[in-house]
């Protein structure tokens, strides 16, 4: 496959040769366009730079940058860049901006789009970017990758791009299934065995691991490894050295180490069934894949990829997908991720009438949305789920709730690791507070921990921790117009405990720098107001707060606009 090349527009030369230079020293082919060129036939173009600014004159490269699906960058006089983003263009920069710094960032868009490439992931939503931008992140390192989320949602494509970045890519690429492989033969396959070590060896072989040498190995299905390999497969990690089954010679091996599941590992290493130095061992870089219905945005991108794949292999023509069809498609929660939707295009290609594609040719499951009905896995294994009096499975009912106790279970000891770590620190700069939910019970924290902090329990099953020796704000007379947030706000008591007449269930006073969880809030609820939290505690400054928040400026602007904070 060819390297990707930048298109810069000739809208305005002396920048087009500034930003020539800069993405040709970054290793990048650069090819030169005029406003009315065609280059739709620019098949390995990874990037357009507009350099003639925001105004109509662009827009024929623009509009042919969109149907080409190809990220467009923007230069604009100062002063007409506004916050929000601009649609059409993935970037917008002035005419000021130093050309290595446009570079860099282009860099990052052009590696994304040559992962899709490489992969065939398809996407265009904040979720599948992000994503693809870990991906790109952490690939030219060596350190081991645990990939997670649903079945059918792409985790051995991601492992194959990783491979494909990485300086490992001329080397082998070993696809491992544990699943796949009973567990009296998987040890043999993955570090090789001995002639004689077992009935039915009558040669020595080597195993994956040996064969992966200088590449990558990928573990798919990692939660189904049994234990006793578990703790081989965590010296391999440790030492780079096994044995061989029946072996006694130590065999060292240079290999990356990628390892995807569907199920919680945390959950397993709560039951016992996952070492748990071996799932931290694993998780040291961590990518999540969301499922489909959580990037329905993305549907008629992957119907598009699929039918122009689908027809090609099959040399058959496809009329197409009506609108109301197409809606159907978007509202379905897709259990199977896109593995099921790839399996249906596949299949209306196959079938498809003289005519567009009409919601009455779809399956009726789908039309139903039966999909949502599906009740989450079993935790237990085929053979060692437990019986009742009747001598029947589990029922599902009561499968849900050991699952959600677990998670309970898991997401308290994440809860308690938190707390600790603040509580190391010391102090808690400017007095800040977290607001959780009421579940910390205060008995089980011991002498030191109520030592340390402060734990004000409000109306609304709110709790705040708070720091001690916190900078308290001087209390006047009478409330500031500062603390007391304008006129007609009730001022809060010392230490920062609620109103002397708040009773109950009053609403609890709002302070900036604090995010107070309340029941019922969902975590858009929650993502919200600790974005407006932080600009607030910033001044406005959306840089600043994005900074604070940990997300990129891009990634603000769209949530501002998402949950219409943009005035």
């Amino acid at each position: 496959m060819k390297e990707p090349v930048v298109l810069l527009s000739t809208h305005a030369l002396d920048r087009a040769g500034a930003l020539r230079e800069a993405f040709q020293e970054m290793g990048y082919r650069t090819d030169l366009v005029t406003p009315d060129e065609d280059i739709s036939e620019a098949g390995d173009a990874g990037l357009l730079v507009l350099t003639g600014g925001l105004e109509e004159g662009d827009r024929r490269l623009a509009d042919q940058a969109a149907r080409l699906h190809l990220p467009v960058f923007g230069l604009a006089d100062p002063g007409t860049v506004d916050a929000a983003p601009r649609p059409g263009y993935d970037e917008v920069f002035t005419r000021d901006t130093a050309a290595e710094d446009v570079a860099t960032v282009g860099r990052t868009v052009v590696e994304r789009r040559r992962l899709q490439r490489i992969t065939g992931i398809v996407g265009e939503t904040d979720a599948i970017r992000e994503a693809l931008e870990r991906v790109v992140q952490i690939a030219p390192v060596s350190a081991t990758v645990l990939v997670t989320g649903e079945s059918g949602t792409g985790k051995e494509l991601v492992a194959r791009g990783v491979h494909a970045l990485s300086r490992r890519k001329h080397e082998p690429f070993i696809d491992v299934n544990v699943a796949a492989l009973p567990d009296t033969l998987l040890e043999s396959e993955l570090f090789g065995h001995e002639k004689g070590a077992f009935t039915g060896a009558v040669d020595s072989r080597r195993g994956l691991f040996e064969l992966a040498h200088g590449g990558t190995i990928f573990l798919d299905e990692i939660g189904e490894m049994p234990l006793a390999t578990q703790t081989k497969l965590l010296r391999v990690l440790e030492q780079r050295e096994f044995l061989r089954v029946g072996g006694e010679e130590t065999r060292r091996v240079d290999v990356r180490v990628i390892a995807a599941t569907n199920q919680e590992l945390r959950q397993l290493v709560s039951t016992g069934e996952f070492r748990r130095d071996l799932y931290f061992r694993l998780n040291v870089l961590h990518i999540e894949l969301p499922p489909l219905r959580e990037r329905r945005a993305d549907i008629p991108l992957l119907v598009e990829s699929f039918v122009a794949e689908t027809t090609e292999r099959h040399d058959r023509s496809f009329p197409g997908i009506s609108a109301d069809a197409m809606q159907v498609l978007e509202e379905y929660s897709w259990p199977g991720n896109v593995r099921e939707l790839r399996n249906l295009v596949e299949s209306m290609v196959v079938l498809a009438p003289n005519r567009p594609v009409e919601p009455r040719d779809i399956p009726s499951d789908i039309r139903a949305g039966r999909g949502e009905s599906l009740l989450p896995a079993p935790l237990a294994r085929p053979g060692t789920v437990e019986r009742g009096a009747g001598g029947g499975d589990l029922r599902p009912e009561l499968e849900f709730i050991f699952q959600t106790l677990v998670e309970l279970r898991v997401d308290m000891d994440d809860l308690r690791r938190q707390f600790e770590a603040y509580r190391e620190e010391g102090s808690y700069p400017g007095g800040r507070r977290l607001a959780i939910p009421e579940v910390l019970d205060r008995e089980e924290l011991d002498a030191e921990d109520l030592e340390a902090v402060e734990v004000e329990s409000r109306p609304g099953g709110e709790v705040f921790f708070s720091s001690r020796d916190a900078a308290e704000p001087e209390m006047d007379d009478g409330p500031s117009e500062e603390l007391s947030g304008g006129e007609g706000a009730r001022a809060p008591a010392a230490h920062g405990g609620p109103p002397s007449d708040a009773g109950p269930g009053s609403e609890p006073p709002e302070e900036d720098g604090v995010v107070v969880y309340r029941s019922g809030m969902t975590m858009e609820d929650l993502e919200r107001e600790a974005i407006v939290a932080a600009l607030a505690n910033v001044g406005g400054n959306r840089r600043k707060a994005a900074e604070r928040l940990g997300i990129g400026e891009r990634t603000l602007y769209r949530k501002l606009s998402k949950y219409e904070l943009d005035a």
